[in-house]
């Protein structure tokens, strides 16, 4: 079981930065890949990156390629986001996930991800 707590959320301007962290419960967190996603109101959540447990290769979709850095600190249990370049459309709750499987074909699917946290809201206003 991995409980999983977001923060560093918040209101910014477009073009402003945030750095989202993600805490995870357990002594088994190095096992699990972690990944991004997010969700605007009267959409379905999307993924957004994700970092492999012990390779920590990275995967981003197209639209924070090049703005957004996913990475994990295994001694402090956190994966952390930090954002750059922010949009208005990056507008969205932001929620943390963990999986155990291994996926080179599916891993922006938010079903093969196993837990989940409560989600942090950003907000980028134009």
């Amino acid at each position: 079981q991995v409980q999983l707590v977001e923060s560093g959320g918040g209101l910014v301007q477009a073009g402003g930065s945030l750095r989202l962290s993600c805490a995870a419960s357990g002594r088994t967190f190095i096992n699990y890949h972690m990944g991004w996603f997010r969700q605007a109101p009267g959409k379905e959540r999307e993924f957004v990156a994700r970092i492999n447990s012990s390779t920590r290769r990275t995967f981003y979709a197209d639209s924070v390629k090049g703005r957004f850095t996913i990475s994990r600190d295994n001694a402090k249990n956190t994966v952390y986001l930090q954002m750059n370049s922010l949009k208005p459309e990056d507008t969205a709750v932001y929620y943390c996930a963990a999986a155990l499987k291994y996926s080179s074909a599916s891993y922006y699917l938010a079903g093969e991800y196993d837990y989940w946290g409560q989600g942090t809201q950003v907000t980028v206003s134009s």
